[in-house]
């Protein structure tokens, strides 16, 4: 079931709680507007995404956020040039509204690519201020058994899954 609310499958989500008889851990409807944020992010309509995060958690401050850049961040880059360098391309981001205007070091920032790596790290982020898991259970559960196979095949041999 945690795949489905992870990932934003809300009706196979609800559906699987109907058919399953188990009680849903999640409001339904906090998947459907995590997925109106993604969708959002992942055609590049920030202002939405921006609005519609601020929807789901008032608490966001984007100007605190930009004043916390300022006064804590920059000085911090001009201690150190790669970090610098790296804020500078973020912050270029406010400049931008598409990746044909922007200079190369900052179009690959405005990318399909990176809009959905994005939307992916929005997504996580939102979960665990909702309090729920942002990784699906059953990859941690195929990353332990990696981890122990290759722990055991140190010690002896086996036929691993």
């Amino acid at each position: 079931m945690d795949y489905l609310v992870i990932e934003g499958y809300k009706s196979a989500a609800e559906e699987f709680s109907q058919e399953a008889d188990i009680a849903p851990a999640v409001d339904f409807e906090s998947i459907e507007s995590r997925m109106n944020i993604r969708e959002a992010l992942q055609r590049g309509d920030i202002e939405e995404a921006i609005t519609r995060v601020n929807d789901l958690n008032p608490e966001g401050r984007i100007g605190e956020a930009l004043q916390f850049a300022q006064s804590e961040l920059g000085p911090r880059g001009e201690e150190s040039p790669e970090y610098l360098s790296e804020l500078e391309r973020t912050m270029a981001l406010l400049a931008f509204e598409n990746a044909g205007n922007a200079p190369e070091g900052i179009s690959e920032l405005l990318s399909a690519g990176q809009r959905m790596k994005t939307a992916g790290e929005v997504n996580a982020a939102i979960l665990e201020s909702l309090g729920q898991g942002k990784e699906v259970k059953m990859v941690g559960l195929l990353k332990l058994l990696w981890w122990g196979e290759e722990a055991l095949g140190e010690r002896a041999e086996f036929s691993k899954m």
